[in-house]
């Protein structure tokens, strides 16, 4: 059975790259059971002329397999072992621009580049149709977006991506990065920001984006979408309708101060926050779609999360595959991610 050796792409965070391997090893695990059905047969740590490599047993790989370990989270190269031997095998990614559209942004907190890449790819594959990964745009929603790192992810496999968040300031930044980002790289798009009302209520503001991956797409009308909302995510259900997005995919708070203005205080309890948020955030995703969550395990733990999610009649993924992402961001933060698909009607 053929064999295959990942080597891991180096990081610019020193402690997630600590902890890099064990991540790919899960996100492979992940794949390996969704989308690539099964046909990977064992995945060990190795070294390689003094190099750590993962070395996988699997079937031989399609070009369809190959291109989908192309887009995970911190894969550099990809080779077939022959012997002593490492023959590079073609990557063939979804990325459609470079990595300045996720790597510019630079803010106190702001969620590492290769964790929501690897956040949003396992809970892409998760759904009744992983497939659907690599064969069209999905629509994926992050309902505590905050500066849109998920959004560019998303915007950078050529998805369409929305997003809610309450806060103004982390609104406004995120206009201006993306409405220069477009206009830098001459991109033909079209943007605007409208206040939204219902009833004389002004519920928030609206950031609506369409872009083309090239100037010959947008021509022919293949516009992607960003659609970005300023509002309590409790209210997201008056924004966007009913079954709407593929996937949803956030990085909860971790126990600094967030909330909703329905609320009479601020909460530091992000399962508060939840218990609140995933019935509304359930009516807006596909049956057969998947969110994917993650947290703080100092502030809540798997259990009381997963029963929040079951609750609202989703199905936890609990795999040992999906049970290996749990890793040390720093000493207030052990982050971990937990996924959950819509029964299919």
């Amino acid at each position: 059975m053929p064999e295959y050796a990942i080597l891991i792409s180096p990081s610019t965070n020193r402690v997630y790259a600590e902890t890099a391997q064990q991540m790919m090893r899960s996100e492979i695990g992940v794949f390996g059971q969704t989308i690539l059905d099964g046909r990977v047969h064992e995945l060990a740590d190795t070294t390689i002329g003094g190099v750590p490599y993962l070395r996988m047993v699997a079937d031989d790989l399609s070009d369809e397999d190959i291109s989908a370990l192309s887009n995970l989270s911190s894969v550099y190269a990809l080779f077939e072992v022959r012997g002593e031997l490492l023959k590079p095998l073609p990557f063939t990614p979804l990325d459609r621009f470079s990595s300045d559209l996720l790597t510019i942004q630079k803010y106190v907190g702001k969620t590492n580049e290769q964790f929501t890449k690897l956040l949003l790819n396992v809970t892409a594959v998760s759904t009744d149709a992983p497939r659907d990964f690599l064969s069209r745009p999905l629509r994926v929603f992050d309902p505590m977006c905050g500066r849109g790192t998920t959004l560019n992810q998303a915007s950078m496999y050529g998805f369409d991506a929305y997003g809610v968040d309450i806060d103004g300031k982390d609104f406004e930044a995120y206009s201006h990065f993306i409405r220069t980002w477009l206009k830098n790289k001459r991109l033909k798009h079209t943007a605007q920001t409208v206040p939204v009302r219902r009833n004389r209520e002004m519920l928030g503001r609206r950031l609506e984006i369409g872009f083309g991956v090239t100037k010959e797409l947008y021509k022919a009308g293949e516009v992607r979408t960003i659609d970005y909302v300023n509002a309590d995510t409790l209210r997201a259900r008056e924004f966007f309708g009913r079954d709407s997005f593929d996937i949803l995919v956030t990085d909860t708070p971790y126990g600094v101060q967030h909330g909703s203005t329905r609320e009479d205080a601020l909460s530091r309890s992000p399962l508060r926050l939840l218990e609140s948020a995933v019935p509304v955030w359930v009516q807006l995703v596909r049956p057969g779609g998947a969110l994917g969550l993650s947290w703080n395990t100092y502030v809540g733990d798997r259990d009381a999360l997963a029963g929040i999610l079951r609750d609202n009649g989703l199905q936890v993924q609990d795999s040992d595959a999906y049970l290996g992402f749990r890793h040390r961001v720093d000493q207030a933060i052990v982050r971990d991610l937990i996924v959950a698909r819509k029964p299919a009607n």
